[in-house]
């Protein structure tokens, strides 16, 4: 797939960034030397966790929000942190929202999403079928839909992370970002492919959901009837066109992992870092551990993107 000239722009990210509320912004970032000793390499953390729903979403959630008609419905779906951004950003303009969820989303996310005052709608077997609901919903009622990476905001507030990414003292060699519906690779990447184009960016996601990066390796739409993985965040089996075409002039490689690598990782950010991140935040993590020499020596970041996970989660996993 070839990219759209014109859909991403550095200027735009940073109009994103001197708008979206601070609570989102200056997230830590720092070299972790224990973990990155365990990994053979120069490990920096981007924490994306300690804001009020606890990932990076609020961001291009925000942005979105600020640029919407005042009190305009807004109708979206999500496997959950997108939707507890929505419902945040809608709340605090007063415009009502409506997420549709799948029946198996992780409680801990649903509810949150209905304590930050949005309608939830728990509908379809996943988070792409409950995605096709809210769309039709939207189409019936006349209401707006607002589609995680494919509304350009999305990704502009996404890409604010690079922006301070690039910030860090050291050139970065190696990014790796996870890969859900690609709104934060894509952000990150654009911001990376500008100012620091030889740093590597890599997109990774989980080898039990692989339609993104399938796609993106094809150079055409791959479609899958499921995705299995824990990492509910970055389950897609169905993607979303604009986002590949985004991503197919911006990422250099691209990396799929596996369910034990991903709880493997997802204890060693929690031993060596002190930090719960549920399993999508922690495949950067995972692509190293089943790429070691291949990153050994190098100045290696990632995202720790999301921490949302419920007391039976944590303690299964952690």
């Amino acid at each position: 797939m070839n990219s759209t000239p014109g859909r991403l722009h550095l200027e735009r990210i940073r109009q994103a960034y001197q708008a979206i509320d601070p609570v989102f912004l200056h997230s830590p970032q720092y070299r972790n030397e224990s973990l990155g000793d365990a990994l053979r390499n120069r490990l920096v953390l981007k924490v994306e966790t300690q804001n009020p729903i606890r990932s990076f979403k609020g961001r291009g959630c925000d942005w979105l929000v600020s640029q919407s008609p005042d009190r305009e419905r807004l109708i979206c779906a999500s496997a959950g942190n997108f939707g507890q951004a929505m419902a945040y950003a809608c709340r605090k303009r007063g415009i009502p929202l409506t997420v549709y969820a799948g029946r198996h989303a992780n409680p801990l996310k649903v509810e949150r999403m209905r304590a930050l005052g949005a309608e939830v709608v728990l509908h379809g077997e996943d988070f792409d079928a409950a995605k096709e609901a809210a769309r039709s919903a939207a189409r019936e009622r006349g209401i707006r839909f607002v589609e995680d990476s494919l509304d350009v905001e999305t990704v502009e507030g996404a890409g604010t992370i690079g922006l301070e990414l690039l910030g860090y003292p050291d050139a970065l060699d190696v990014l790796l970002v996870p890969l859900g519906n690609g709104g934060l690779f894509n952000g990150v990447a654009t911001v990376f492919k500008a100012l620091s184009p030889a740093t590597r960016l890599v997109a990774v996601g989980a080898a039990d959901a692989p339609a993104m990066i399938e796609s993106w390796r094809k150079g055409e739409m791959v479609v899958h009837e499921k995705a299995n993985t824990i990492a509910d965040g970055i389950a897609v089996r169905l993607p979303v066109p604009q986002a590949l075409r985004d991503m197919a002039g911006l990422a250099t490689e691209g990396i799929l992992v596996e369910e034990q690598t991903i709880l493997q990782a997802m204890k060693l950010i929690h031993r060596h870092a002190g930090l719960v991140a549920e399993p999508a935040a922690a495949v950067g993590i995972a692509a190293i551990l089943e790429n070691q020499d291949a990153f050994a020596g190098l100045t290696v970041a990632t995202i720790v993107c999301g921490s949302n996970l419920t007391d039976e989660q944590v303690q299964a996993w952690l």
